[in-house]
């Protein structure tokens, strides 16, 4: 069973920075893409970030120049550097990992921007 733990959200005033963290139970070389996703109250999930296993990434429009995707296989540790945090980046943020056409989540962490 594969597991994925997010850690790192939290409360942060407008402008702030916070890093999330995931970490996966197998080698996180197993996974075709690992990424973030967020969802807000009453917003459907949506994608932040993704890395592949290139280290290519892929960032949402919004969060371009502010976000920062990362991972150290040996770790089996995907992080998100978040900087010049908006109070519309207030959401659950989870982990995702892929391996082929399966889908694995974290349980999600909340970060709360507050302006």
């Amino acid at each position: 069973q594969v597991q994925l733990v997010e850690s790192g959200g939290g409360l942060v005033q407008a402008g702030g920075s916070l890093r999330l963290s995931c970490v996966a139970s197998i080698g996180i070389f197993n996974f075709n893409v690992m990424g973030w996703y967020r969802q807000a109250p009453g917003k459907q999930r949506e994608l932040v970030a993704t890395i592949d296993k290139g280290r290519t990434t892929n960032y949402a429009d919004s969060v371009k120049g502010r976000f920062t995707v990362s991972k150290d296989n040996a770790k089996n540790t995907v992080w998100m550097e978040m900087n010049s945090l908006k109070p519309e980046d207030t959401a659950v943020y989870y982990c995702n990992a892929q391996i082929w056409a399966i889908n694995y989540w974290g349980q999600g962490t909340q970060v709360t921007v507050s302006s």
